[in-house]
């Protein structure tokens, strides 16, 4: 019986998690619970779970983990404010199921290196799929990693083709039912971005052995190339319970958590490049990458912000990478990095790109 404790209980990856849980109950306790706003949604979990230990908003949950005991801390928060909350998941030696990749990509080393081996389990399908090819070959054995994209609601259209596109369009993604964030940074290929940043602090591998490619079905997860010229793809069905449970369970397999895939009929997977001169966030991401620093907190920070200004009509889709482009080439970084230099960093980043927005450049 692994005791597990869930951040962001009534968000997407949250409610997922329950699901597995739900159906596994011999297998896997809820011993705390964490959301942001929604209280009556948090009760009725703890209601049905039995769970005596509840906590809203980021601090709270830092401090449910540092004092509740269990085994696994799935991290579901959206957001920079995950990182207290994955730094004391790691701090107190629990295995950490992280599915808030801003947490890891703001954090950079200073989450990296509280990280025990085996302790930092990704969840997101692209890094669970490298996670479970990878297991295939030694590190020194590997040549590339392939993360798929599934290139959202604008694949195939031309960069003057999306300055007029609306946040409704924006949020009318193909496949996957996400927040307003990340649906959003999936039609800017932002999301891609992060998860290519993600990518290299999980598996060490540098920026330039790391590739995307656009594949619009999401059924092959991402892809891992050997120096042997073999390649291993994970594939499933598009749904998160199964990188939640291998989250949750790692490297262990739940039973009957997924759909396979129906091999009594045809399928048709494509592949395509990614076009940068139209979805140039990619680039600029291993650009932010390779600077580390405090470089992935303004990336991050001045995104969220154009985010919401384009949902709020003050700017364009267009805008949203071209502001975020501004504030890292504006920035400057200071300090040893630190909570406190990434708060810094993070507070620093928001203001120019408010700055930036309110000044209609």
């Amino acid at each position: 019986m692994r005791r597990v404790i869930i951040l962001g209980s009534t968000g997407s990856i949250g409610t997922q998690a329950l699901d597995v849980i739900r159906a596994n109950r011999e297998r896997f306790e809820v011993v705390g619970l964490a959301a942001g706003t929604d209280v009556a949604g948090l009760a009725a979990q703890a209601s049905e779970f039995s769970v005596v230990h509840t906590a809203l908003g980021a601090a709270e949950a830092e401090a449910l983990v540092r004092e509740v005991d269990a085994e696994v801390v799935l991290n579901g928060i959206t957001g920079s404010v995950g990182l207290g909350p994955t730094i004391a998941a790691l701090e107190t030696g629990r295995t950490l199921a992280l599915a808030n990749k801003e947490s890891l990509i703001v954090g950079g080393e200073l989450v990296t290196g509280l990280a025990k081996p085996g302790q930092l389990v990704p969840v997101d399908s692209e890094h669970s799929a490298l996670a479970q090819a990878l297991r295939s070959g030694t590190h020194d054995e590997v040549r590339r990693l392939v993360v798929t994209a599934s290139g959202g609601p604008f694949r195939g259209r031309s960069r003057e083709s999306l300055a007029s596109v609306t946040p409704a369009e924006a949020l009318a993604h193909p496949t996957w039912d996400m927040g307003l964030m990340v649906t959003t940074n999936s039609a800017t290929l932002v999301n891609k971005g992060l998860e290519v940043i993600e990518a290299h602090l999980l598996f060490d591998v540098p920026f330039d052995r790391i590739e995307v490619t656009v594949h619009a079905q999401s059924v092959v997860h991402s892809l891992v190339e050997f120096v042997d010229g073999s390649t291993l793809a994970q594939a499933s069905p598009p749904d998160m319970r199964l990188p939640i449970s291998l989250g949750l369970d790692w490297p262990h397999r739940v039973a009957g958590v997924g759909v396979p895939l129906d091999w009594t009929r045809s399928h048709a997977w494509t592949f395509e490049p990614l076009d940068d001169a139209a979805f140039p966030a990619v680039a600029l991401a291993k650009h932010v990458g390779e600077a580390g620093g405090t470089y992935p907190a303004v990336f991050n920070a001045a995104n969220e912000q154009a985010v919401h200004a384009f949902h709020a009509g003050t700017i364009g889709f267009l805008d949203i990478v071209d502001t975020v482009q501004r504030v890292v080439d504006a920035h400057t970084p200071e300090g040893a990095l630190s909570r406190e230099s990434l708060a810094a960093a993070e507070e620093w980043a928001r203001a120019t790109a408010d700055a930036l927005i309110a000044a209609g450049r």
